[in-house]
């Protein structure tokens, strides 16, 4: 019968070898960044001090001027009332309730995880939309970045960067990059042939055929994924505070550990409150520039 147990058991790999793999690979990578986590800091000490000035500027900025700031981006972007008063309610009851500090650090790292997603994401995109090649590279990668735990990908940044700012800038772009890149490549490859057969009989190149006709007509979709993308970095927001991005995130850790429920319900909705600013403003974005376009189309 002791032949038969490959039957009822899983031919696995022996403990021994296992933890062999397990430890070379570890000391591997210990090495790596023993080697190089200084170098591979270094070349991030630009973005860090843009990060602290930002915050500082946030956090130091009387809190009027931040508001009537805010506000007006709001109205320029939506041109709606409604939302504006809204924006201005939701921020005095967050200053109200005394989270105004950790508001600002939090709208500091997710403005700079964005505009880090767009700058790196949308080149990504129009690579992928130009190359199938491309796209057969980067989509795998895409699907691992977005469904692997966050948890897993903190490890490898912290070994190298150890806790603070930047380790939590890359892992929230890392988690919230995808979508970006995704619906920049759809939006694109769903520009219509005969439009751009249009355009090459006018004579456009390449590149004006890109930001000519591609990319203005792929538009409300890159929005999209731009809107999707803000919101997977603030849902980022409280793993990130594990490794020391101060910031909402770090209450409601606080209210895990110690069971301060109002304490984490607070800051969630906080949390909240910015997710649906930065939700309506970039859609009523998308919305406006895709009318302004139409109208464009019709003149």
């Amino acid at each position: 019968m002791a032949d038969a147990s490959w039957l009822t058991e899983f031919p696995d790999m022996s403990r021994r070898e296992l933890l062999t793999i397990r430890k070379t690979l570890d000391s591997a990578y210990r090495d790596f960044s023993r080697e190089y986590g200084d170098t591979i800091e270094s070349l991030f000490d630009p973005l860090l001090s843009f990060l602290v000035w930002f915050e500082n500027l946030l956090i130091q900025t009387p809190w009027w001027i931040i508001l009537f700031v805010i506000t007006a981006i709001v109205h320029f972007a939506t041109r709606s009332w409604k939302l504006s008063i809204g924006v201005v309610i939701s921020l005095m009851l967050i200053g109200y309730f005394g989270m105004w500090e950790d508001t600002m650090r939090t709208l500091s790292i997710i403005t700079v995880c964005t505009l880090m997603s767009i700058v790196l994401g949308i080149p990504i995109g129009i690579l992928m939309s130009r190359s199938d090649r491309a796209q057969s590279i980067v989509t795998p990668l895409l699907d691992v970045m977005q469904t692997m735990p966050a948890f897993v990908y903190l490890i490898p940044v912290v070994m190298l960067l150890g806790i603070g700012k930047i380790p939590g800038v890359i892992a929230v772009v890392i988690y919230a990059i995808p979508p970006v890149i995704r619906l920049t490549n759809l939006g694109i490859r769903l520009v219509s042939k005969e439009i751009l057969e249009a355009a090459t009989a006018y004579g456009a190149t390449s590149t004006q055929r890109l930001f000519g006709v591609q990319l203005p007509l792929a538009m409300p979709t890159i929005m999209a994924g731009i809107n999707q993308t803000i919101m997977m970095a603030l849902a980022m927001v409280v793993i990130a505070s594990m490794i020391g991005v101060k910031g909402l995130g770090q209450p409601v850790l606080k209210s895990i550990t110690n069971q301060y429920f109002t304490l984490g319900l607070l800051n969630g909705l906080a949390i909240v409150a910015l997710a649906i600013i930065f939700d309506r403003v970039s859609q009523s974005y998308a919305k406006r520039t895709q009318r302004h376009l139409e109208g464009h189309d019709h003149g």
